[in-house]
């Protein structure tokens, strides 16, 4: 989403060499661009393209919002340099965990739609959900908004959604950094990145250390593409050489007679809700999760499981969603549509068998709905796929396996 530059123009020079950035420090807080001219001043940072007026507008807008994901070990308030926060009680060993994401090309979505109030729920969506794996809980979040022309409405907006984010997750939006970057970007366009920390007890690490052969399968429901595949997704559906479909159009077979903007757009699942309860047994039934990111259902299955283990899936009580049905309509293959989405499963969790009722028992008390999809089974060797998905009408009866 970067403007073309060619690097031999004295504009791209010049914009290279002056820094251009309005911020908000480690908290939320101020920014480092220049203030207008007056009086008869001359070149000033708003003339070159910067507003440290609107940056300092739109962090103050933001101020009540960030309090509202406050945590009970956060230390400082906003305004300083950095954010701080102590670790929570309880934990004897305890291990930090982080990751970091963006949300990628569903922001030109937002942007065609002038709607920016929910790719801040996929941003911290798609960071939180790979440290759910690990067993931990989330903490804190840091986000970075990189934009060609800041104003105050515009980063309200995206706060309001990764504000959003952080209340679903449980953590605290501790800093952040709004960059306006002309000439970088072109006016209306952005990007967005975050970098969450979590923290679990060495005791209670999820993964491939824990999950055993026979161990069960068990899949959450995605909310649909989340925040992955919108290249594929655009030009399947928005390119008139393909589907042609306009943004305000109704998506073809949709029971929710959505607008495929409105499909395109849905928010990614954040599945702390679901994690948290599973954290509190004393049974600890989960010893793997695999989030269904990048690289959808075909290779993120045995980033849980140890390289003798592979895991068998069945999606017959998956239907593949309306959003993907209508890309696969377009000439997508089955194998492409497992390696690039998540055919509808968000989350796998695997399951030590004797606890699958209490998980389904759990889950259910918080609303959510848990799909069987298959066992996880020795590898025969080296060279055999660890991931089989088979079921659905959609894939025709063929078996799909990963490449490794």
């Amino acid at each position: 989403m970067h403007a073309p530059q060619d690097p031999s123009d004295p504009a791209v020079k010049a914009s290279a060499q002056s820094g251009d950035s309005t911020a908000q420090s480690g908290s939320q807080s101020g920014s480092k661009s220049g203030s207008p001219g007056k009086g008869g001043e001359g070149l000033t940072y708003e003339s070159a393209g910067v507003s440290i007026d609107a940056g300092n507008e739109a962090v103050r807008r933001i101020k009540a919002l960030v309090n509202t994901t406050r945590r009970p070990e956060q230390i400082d308030d906003i305004g300083g340099f950095a954010g701080m926060m102590s670790l929570p009680g309880g934990l004897a060993d305890p291990v930090l965990v982080s990751c970091t994401d963006g949300v990628g090309t569903k922001l030109l979505v937002a942007i065609a739609m002038d709607r920016h109030d929910t790719v801040g729920i996929d941003l911290v969506a798609m960071s939180v959900n790979d440290l759910l794996v690990t067993g931990a809980q989330p903490l804190f979040l840091l986000d970075y908004i990189a934009c060609g022309k800041l104003s105050p409405d515009f980063v309200e907006a995206i706060i309001r959604g990764v504000v959003d984010g952080c209340r679903q997750s449980g953590c605290a939006l501790l800093g952040g950094e709004t960059a306006e970057l002309p000439g970088l970007y072109a006016d209306g366009h952005y990007d967005l990145a975050a970098f969450a920390v979590g923290v679990v007890d060495r005791a209670r690490i999820l993964g491939p250390a824990r999950v055993r052969a026979g161990d069960l399968a068990l899949g959450l429901r995605s909310s649909g593409l989340h925040s992955n595949g919108f290249s594929l997704a655009r030009k399947a559906l928005l390119d008139p050489a393909h589907a042609g479909l306009g943004l305000h159009e109704r998506l073809p077979n949709d029971p929710a007679a959505r607008s495929v903007g409105e499909a395109l757009l849905t928010p990614t699942r954040i599945y702390e809700y679901a994690f948290a309860p599973l954290r509190r047994l004393v049974e600890a039934p989960i010893r793997g999760a695999a989030h269904i990111t990048g690289g959808g259902l075909l290779e993120n299955p045995q980033r849980a499981l140890g390289a003798t283990l592979a895991v068998e899936l069945d999606l017959s009580q998956v239907p593949l969603p309306p959003t993907m049905a209508a890309i696969a309509a377009q000439g997508v293959s089955p194998r492409e549509i497992l390696r690039t989405f998540n055919a509808g499963i968000g989350m796998v969790l695997y399951v030590a068998p004797e606890h699958e009722a209490l998980v389904q028992a759990t889950l259910r008390r918080v609303g959510e709905e848990v799909i069987p999809l298959g066992r996880v089974v020795p590898r025969a060797s080296d060279s055999e796929p660890q991931v089989r998905v088979r079921g659905g009408a959609w894939l025709g009866g063929e078996v799909f396996a990963s490449e490794v």
